[in-house]
């Protein structure tokens, strides 16, 4: 059928369609700019989230730097007087096993000026020899029959390392075989 052509019931069902049609358009334009609003604000979050996300990165390489910069401060001066003692010449001259004393006794306290660095960073050797064997700080590298407990530590072969009570490098030791 045509439009002219509609019959009684027809036009009533399309003017009511036209009436809740209409009603709900009203609160159309009031939703649609909700979800504008609500879109708008959603892509501002998004955005100051992927531009947080980016400067804690930045801040954390920031704060790595600075990490790294604040121990080699305290390594550097150690290093320096290695240097120095690796630059005398202690076989020039008569008094050579004076300057070998010298040179022993200066090597000994640079290795205590390298211990207190590695004291004030949290890095404390790891006990060994006499201990019982743990398997979180120590590696066993090999086993010797001993009048010892079987586990017990009799050699150190190489030192290990805590750094605040958390395993930096394990200690290579030998342990106590049981007969």
């Amino acid at each position: 059928m045509s439009d002219e052509q509609q019959s009684p019931n027809e036009d009533v069902k399309h003017d009511e369609k036209k009436k809740i049609f209409s009603k709900k358009c009203k609160n159309c334009g009031k939703k649609e700019q909700e979800a504008l609003e609500y879109r708008a604000g959603w892509q501002r979050a998004h955005a100051d989230y992927q531009n947080l996300v980016r400067e804690m990165d930045t801040k954390k390489h920031e704060w790595l730097d600075w990490s790294k910069q604040q121990i080699l401060e305290d390594f550097i001066p150690v290093y320096d007087n290695f240097k120095k003692a690796f630059a005398m010449d202690i076989n020039n001259g008569d008094d050579g096993d004076a300057k070998w004393g010298n040179w022993k006794k200066g090597i000994g306290f640079i290795m205590k000026q390298f211990e207190d660095v590695l004291k004030g960073h949290g890095v404390e050797e790891i006990k060994t020899v006499g201990e019982q064997f743990n398997p979180e700080l120590h590696e066993v590298v090999a086993e010797e029959e001993s009048e010892q407990t079987e586990g017990i530590i009799l050699k150190e072969v190489d030192a290990g390392y805590l750094m605040r009570g958390k395993t930096i490098k394990v200690a290579k030791v030998v342990v106590a075989k049981g007969k």
